[in-house]
């Protein structure tokens, strides 16, 4: 089965050149610039790039109105984007989203139409040892509880939640957050099929996608993409380097 990797550029320039040479791709490739950077994105994809689906890093909740400086579901899918990330833990941290606001966008962005890759995680460290089970049983309470409060008025809608795509990334494991440490691979495995399990037994969805995000590279996005019930990975600094996404892409070919 192809895996779906969703390349978040963040705040960085997109450059053309970094993406040469993916067409070969076996996988569902996002890429996810700027808004600023939307429109060369879309640019390239006619011309050379076709196996790129466009996606964006936010949306607002609203269709239009007075808000300065948003940009609405709507917008983004009357532009052709496909896919829009919400929920990112650095949005959560320092732009203080809450699950509520996150709950607003992300049913704004299923009624528009736009798959939702919705970002989950727990903050704390990984403990060792002894306290490794205490551990993962406090990162599944967390991530429990934020799938409950951002899908909190979605969950009657099956349809809507068919487009909805989870990316799990421990926020103690992305390469930006001080004294990061690296999760393992069957970590990450647990809370995959744990996250399946919620969204299975309470919203009965099925076949829902779940991917890895944090620090994912090219030396080690196999370890993660290796296991069946991980089904991609949200790539964050590693999209800003042409070695970097090539060798993502070939691995994840294999």
């Amino acid at each position: 089965m192809s895996k779906l990797i969703v390349f978040n550029l963040k705040m960085n320039a997109f450059v053309p050149a970094n993406w040469s040479g993916v067409k070969k791709s076996k996988s569902e490739l996002v890429v996810c610039p700027a808004f600023t950077d939307l429109r060369e994105l879309k640019k390239l994809k006619t011309k050379t790039l076709k196996r790129i689906k466009i996606g964006a890093q936010n949306c607002f909740w609203e269709d239009s109105s007075a808000y300065t400086g948003e940009v609405s579901p709507k917008m983004l899918k009357n532009f052709g984007v496909e896919y829009v990330i919400i929920g990112h833990s650095e949005r959560r941290k320092n732009l203080n989203e809450t699950d509520e606001m996150i709950n607003k966008k992300v049913s704004a962005a299923l009624k528009a139409g736009l798959k939702v890759v919705l970002c989950i995680g727990e903050p704390s460290g990984k403990s060792q040892g002894a306290n490794r089970k205490a551990q993962i049983s406090q990162a599944k309470k967390h991530v429990k509880n934020q799938l409950v409060k951002d899908l909190k008025t979605i969950s009657d809608s099956r349809l809507a939640l068919s487009s909805l795509i989870v990316a799990y990334e421990p926020v103690w494991s992305i390469s930006t957050t001080k004294n990061a440490k690296v999760c393992p691979p069957e970590y990450a495995l647990e809370m995959a099929k744990f996250i399946k399990q919620i969204l299975n037994t309470k919203y009965k969805i099925q076949n829902i996608k779940v991917l890895y995000g944090g620090s994912v590279n090219g030396k080690n996005v196999g370890d993660f993409i290796q296991y069946k019930e991980i089904d991609g990975v949200l790539v964050g600094g590693a999209s800003l380097d042409k070695k970097q996404i090539k060798e993502i892409i070939n691995k994840t070919n294999n």
